[in-house]
């Protein structure tokens, strides 16, 4: 019976695979033993390896089979299903690899134990790759669920990576430091037994294992004999064809020795403009030209030179902050139609306020309101007054959001975060103080969290304190639709009561960037004179 019947045979008997089930659920198992025994398939077959192990990865209660044989060199692969489980064993036809960041391996001809490969995690929604920060496991310590195994240094934060099952750590195989890994791609191998790990010790993943499948398999390539057997073309013979004889309108007079001269130096004859008689170029032309073109090649290399030598620089490589930072910000700028209003606002109510403020938290052991504390809690009451601004940009609605989340620009050595206040406009001024300071602390730290800094509908970012700057826009933070800038309070002066009466007040100028597509102009300037009222009467902010 040739291997094409046998399949058809077998076939056939699957269609009443469920009558089997439902006499007696024994038979199904010698009925498949039986036939995996006769083809080289059990243990005792020539051509095949059969491999029994626990299925800990899946559910207890399972264990897998997974018989791999091979016939006349052609690797041959059994596998079928049933849903029901049978004499306390179930026959597994595809058990897909989790959608996380480990999967299962078993016994193999190499001789290695069963273990699994611990890939590199998707720890945000933007992440694509990931940096090893540090191991908290060495190699061969015993793993227990909860427990730390790594940090990773993600697109926004450094975050840690737990253990989600019991077992011993066999092979790291990419150490500390270890930059631009993919996820999915094997980072370590993990053992259920102690004795285990040191089989891995010298443990190299396949090319195909290391990095994710692609999303499309690529086209099969021909056959290598049909490569070989396919004769060489013979070179076509040249044919050279005559070209056009030149007009006579066309034609370059030159001497004799010109022409030599020209040719012997690459020079194109049209390039000269000829001073013998009637426009011939002659040997003095041709000289001219060499002399003058020597000249430019000469004084090319030496500022060349010149220039190379003056430079001195040192490329610092991109942390993964900072390529996240660049490609949504470019986004941003590329995708988002952009437009800027400014107002400057009277502070000198609002600082008064803050002075009073800061005398009761210090007499209460609270943290010191700032300026830009006070800035957080005006933008979430505005936005709350208009919430149109509150929303973001989808292809078929815009979406309008009920939660005032309000991120906060934090500047680090390693680069721009934008850390949370989460229903800013529901907390009072102390507690926006104290998470401020907090979340910024843990930015300078770089162990902020994903929920430290995602689900952000509105930002702020302030360089008039720290740095002075007087005014500036700011790029939309996507897929939000508005971000305020803040810039520093300046003195100026200002009529008084009476017509020759001046006075001096504090003003601090602000620019809201809007996207057009979800604020029109008008709705940004509505915002602005709510945020300028909060702003010019602070005490409407304690209400």
């Amino acid at each position: 019976m040739t291997f094409s019947s046998r399949i058809f045979h077998h076939s056939r008997k699957l269609r009443h695979t469920h009558k089997v089930l439902q006499n007696d659920r024994a038979i199904l198992v010698r009925w498949v033993a039986n036939d995996i025994s006769q083809y080289g398939l059990g243990p005792g077959g020539n051509h095949g390896v059969s491999k029994f192990s626990s299925g800990s990865f899946f559910n207890p209660s399972y264990r897998v089979i997974s018989a791999v044989g091979t016939q006349k060199g052609n690797a041959l692969r059994r596998e079928m299903e049933v849903h029901t489980p049978v004499a306390g064993m179930m026959f597994n036809r595809r058990l897909p690899c989790p959608q996380g960041n480990s999967s299962r391996s078993y016994s193999t001809a190499s001789g290695l134990p069963p273990h699994q490969e611990i890939g590199m995690p998707s720890l945000s929604p933007t992440m694509t790759e990931g940096n090893i920060a540090r191991w908290l496991k060495k190699e061969g310590d015993k793993l227990s669920p909860g427990e730390v195994l790594c940090e990773v240094e993600t697109d926004k934060a450094t975050v840690e990576m737990e253990c989600m099952e019991e077992g011993y750590l066999a092979k790291i195989v990419r150490g500390d430091g270890s930059s631009g890994i993919k996820v999915g791609e094997i980072i370590a191998i993990t053992v259920e037994e102690e004795e285990d790990a040191a089989k891995f010790k010298d443990y190299q993943p396949s090319t195909s294992d290391s990095a994710p499948a692609p999303e499309t398999s690529a086209a099969p390539s021909p056959p290598k004999e049909e490569i070989a057997e396919a004769p060489a073309t013979s070179p076509e013979p040249k044919i050279s064809i005559p070209s056009a004889p030149p007009s006579a309108e066309n034609r370059i007079f030159a001497s004799p020795l010109a022409r030599k001269l020209a040719e012997d130096h690459n020079v194109p004859l049209s390039d000269i403009k000829g001073t013998g008689p009637d426009g011939r170029i002659v040997k003095a032309d041709i000289e001219g030209y060499l002399d003058s073109r020597g000249k430019e090649v000469s004084q090319a290399p030496k500022a060349a030179a010149t220039a190379a030598a003056a430079l001195d620089y040192t490329d610092i490589p991109h942390t993964q902050i900072r390529k996240v930072t660049a490609s949504r910000l470019l986004q941003s700028k590329q995708t988002i139609p952009h437009y800027y209003l400014t107002v400057d606002t009277c502070v000198d109510k609002l600082m008064e306020l803050r002075t009073k403020l800061n005398a009761l938290q210090e007499a209460s052991g609270g943290k010191r309101i700032s300026v830009n504390d006070l800035v957080i809690k005006a933008a979430a009451l505005a936005l709350r007054k208009v919430p149109q601004c509150n929303s973001s940009w989808t292809n078929d609605y815009i979406r309008q959001y009920h939660n005032v989340n309000v991120n906060v620009a934090v500047q680090t050595d390693n680069g721009l975060y934008v850390p949370i206040i989460r229903d800013a406009d529901k907390k009072g001024l102390s507690k926006i103080a104290e998470e401020v300071k907090n979340l910024a602390q843990k930015a300078k730290e770089n162990t902020l969290k994903p929920e430290d800094y995602e689900g952000g509908t509105f930002t702020v970012s302030n360089l008039g304190g720290p740095f002075g700057i007087k005014q500036f826009c700011a790029i939309i933070n996507p897929p939000q639709s508005g971000i305020l800038a803040v810039g520093s309070a300046e003195k100026r002066v200002i009529p008084g009561g009476s017509p020759d009466q001046y006075k001096f007040a504090s003003f601090m100028s602000v620019t809201l960037s809007c996207d057009h597509r979800v604020i029109d102009g008008a709705i940004g300037a509505e915002w602005l004179k709510a945020f300028k009222g909060c702003i010019e009467n602070p005490e409407t902010m304690l209400l």
